[in-house]
């Protein structure tokens, strides 16, 4: 795409020999109003042409007058100068008059000129030097005044120039910042719509190809370029076309690329803008963008018309945190709802947009007849992480090697672009090993790297710090490898990364529910760090931070939205629409509340008694796995097996090879230990 882009930007173009040269550039018409501007001060300014030679009183004198060459004097008052006009038959005399043909006197003059301080007393130096001359060879001064009527004019316009030059830059800055690129650059079409149109010309290089998984969603996009492509193929039935499609999903998982494939593939006009685009300073412009933007697809249906981040301008009504005030916002979407499904029809025109907060749309924007279809675009399953890291690796210089199903087994969770950003990462830590190709350990690096943060290993850590950290990391992984629903461990580390001063990876089972029970093996071995302390030390530290955090956010969603508690009952609290998002109220009592909060205490107390009790009875294992993550710093699940043996509940998948990291001379240190799962 980048290439496709940078062809188009390109100065040269290839001429009819297919030889490149240089674009030639656009004509503009002020570029001749300049022109003209810059000869005509350069010919005043410089005053380029025929003028009288400098000289002085002097020379004009004792040369000039005294050998009668003189024929006429004339003062100049304003300017305080004289100019002196030779006899014709007396110019043959000063050959050097005329040697520059580009700036010598006109022969009929004024010939030379010279400044003087006062006209009075040139006129006195003038009468002592013509002593003795009779009448008829005397020469009187005449007085008269030039006029600079050029620049008398610049003096006078050239103030106001600058200020309403000053003034139209100004403005036409802040007119294009207000009006947006389609406006004209004025403060008129502020209320113009700012969409980026993409036709049969913008040569867009992404397509369906382009996308990798997504497989429903692709299936469902494609239906609606077919739409576009071959409407009688649908309507030929009696069916109608859908006016709109909203891509639902995660941030990352590739809702707008899936909205660039559809510009790539639909030979039709493709508006693409913003949400926040709609939403300026000045009241009533979202509407009137929203206006134009629908005026402009009427005119060129049939089209698509993209809204990324719709919720920017999607939000229910009266739900807003600025309670009471007038909202721009509001104007926008009642317009916005108006254009989709008004009183006049938008033939030929589908509306996509995309947002990770369906949650909080208006009711109305969601309803059929708008957005008549809601396409999932989810996180990416095994298989899909698989076509996405061919899709992501295909510029990469790889180990013939590389397994891509491993790295699929290796990053559950990941979105579309956070594996973008390991296959990126991957590449700069081998080229920072200044390696020819891309190992499959630079792709483990770049993963730990992601998810934990970068290895710090210049913060002193004491030995009863290190000591701690490595006993507690060690009872997550004690835990986690002896129940049957914790998720396999894949490696532990007390080498601190990020905030955590130590970090245990796991690769967890991808399911679509979770029960009770699996919930509750979790929460066991997320409190296994603490329990470890406990037992070991005989008191406690703040290591326990994060994994206290996330324990008690699992037993408050089981109590109060999943219904596992036995005393509160089958009962959720949870509520999906947003609409309690500003609310003062809970939905229960305060006595509710009282059993809420009883009942997740009991659930992590329980929890906490079972981690403890785990550790007692693999105390010898416990303490042996400890002791070798302090020699190590970094093991893995073949450590634990060769500790522990073979896991009775299954063996973690697409376990990577054990690599070997070198002790760092020093270790770094946070506040807190945290328990990472990939």
């Amino acid at each position: 795409m980048t290439e496709n882009n940078d062809q188009n930007k390109s100065p040269y173009q290839k001429g009819k020999n297919g030889n490149s040269m240089l674009k030639p550039p656009k004509f503009n018409a002020y570029w001749v109003y300049g022109l003209i501007a810059v000869a005509f001060i350069a010919l005043n300014l410089l005053n380029i042409g025929q003028k009288p030679q400098e000289t002085s009183w002097q020379k004009v004198k004792n040369d000039m007058i005294r050998n009668s060459d003189v024929e006429r004097i004339v003062v100049i008052r304003n300017l305080l100068a004289v100019n002196v006009y030779l006899k014709q038959e007396s110019l043959d005399k000063y050959p050097a008059l005329f040697e520059s043909s580009f700036d010598s006197p006109s022969k009929a003059g004024p010939h030379y000129t010279f400044p003087i301080g006062s006209i009075e007393q040139f006129a006195d130096q003038l009468e002592s030097a013509q002593e003795g001359v009779s009448e008829l060879n005397r020469i009187e001064p005449e007085y008269t005044t030039q006029e600079n009527y050029f620049g008398d004019f610049i003096g006078w316009i050239l103030p106001f120039a600058l200020i309403i030059g000053i003034w139209f830059y100004v403005f036409r800055r802040m007119s294009k910042g207000a009006g947006g690129g389609s406006g004209g650059g004025n403060i008129f079409n502020v209320g113009k719509s700012k969409a980026k149109v993409f036709d049969k010309e913008s040569n867009i290089s992404i397509n369906f190809k382009d996308v990798a998984g997504l497989a429903e969603a692709k299936q469902e996009v494609e239906e609606i370029v077919e739409f576009l492509k071959h409407p009688q193929r649908y309507t030929k039935l009696g069916g109608k076309i859908p006016k709109g499609a909203l891509l639902v999903g995660p941030p990352g998982t590739g809702k707008t690329l899936l909205a660039k494939a559809v510009a790539g593939e639909a030979n039709v006009p493709f508006f693409s803008m913003s949400g926040s685009d709609f939403v300026e300073m000045f009241v009533g412009v979202g509407a009137s963008r929203v206006r134009d933007l629908f005026k402009q697809a009427k005119e060129k249906s049939p089209c698509i018309v993209f809204i990324d981040e719709i919720d920017a301008i999607g939000r229910a009504r009266g739900k807003n945190p600025n309670m009471g005030s007038n909202d721009e916002r509001e104007n926008t979407l009642n317009q916005l709802l108006t254009e989709m499904d008004g009183f006049d029809t938008n033939s030929g025109v589908i509306i996509l947009a995309a947002t990770n907060r369906a949650d909080i749309l208006d009711r109305a924007l969601m309803r059929a007849g708008r957005f008549d279809r809601q396409i999932h675009v989810e996180l990416p399953d095994l298989n899909e992480r698989r076509e996405i890291f061919g899709v992501h690796l295909r510029p990469l210089k790889l180990d013939p090697n590389l397994d891509k199903e491993f790295l699929a087994k290796q990053t559950p969770g990941f979105s579309g672009a956070d594996i973008a950003n390991v296959c990126n990462e991957s590449a700069l830590i081998a080229a920072r090993k200044k390696k020819e190709i891309i190992e499959k350990q630079d792709f483990l690096d770049a993963i730990d790297r992601i998810i934990g943060g970068l290895e710090k290993k210049n913060k002193i850590i004491s030995l009863q710090e290190k000591k701690t950290i490595a006993y507690h990391e060690a009872g997550h992984a004690t835990i986690s490898w002896i129940l049957e629903h914790a998720h396999p461990l894949v490696k532990v580390t007390i080498v601190p990364r990020g905030k955590a001063l130590g970090a245990a990876w796991y690769l967890p089972e991808e399911r679509s529910i979770t029960t009770k029970e699996q919930m509750l093996d979790e929460m066991c071995s997320a409190l296994g760090g603490r329990a470890a302390e406990e037992i070991i030390f005989a008191k406690i530290s703040t290591g326990a931070q994060n994994d206290l955090e996330k324990v008690t956010k699992q037993a408050m969603a089981m109590v109060s939205i999943f219904g596992m508690s036995e005393k509160v009952g089958n009962v959720s609290y949870y509520d999906s629409s947003g609409q309690s998002d500003y609310g003062f109220s809970k939905p229960y009592s305060e006595k509710t509340a009282e059993l809420i909060d009883s009942e997740i205490k009991i659930l992590i107390e329980k929890s906490y008694k079972r981690a403890k009790q785990v550790l007692l009875d693999n105390m010898s294992k416990h303490k042996k796995l400890a002791e070798l993550l302090l020699e190590r710093e970094v093991i893995f699940s073949e450590d634990l097996e060769a500790i522990f043996g073979k896991r009775k509940f299954g063996e973690p998948q697409g376990l990577g090879e054990k690599k070997i990291i070198p002790i760092p001379e020093s270790k770094s240190t946070t506040n807190d230990s945290e328990n990472q799962t990939v």
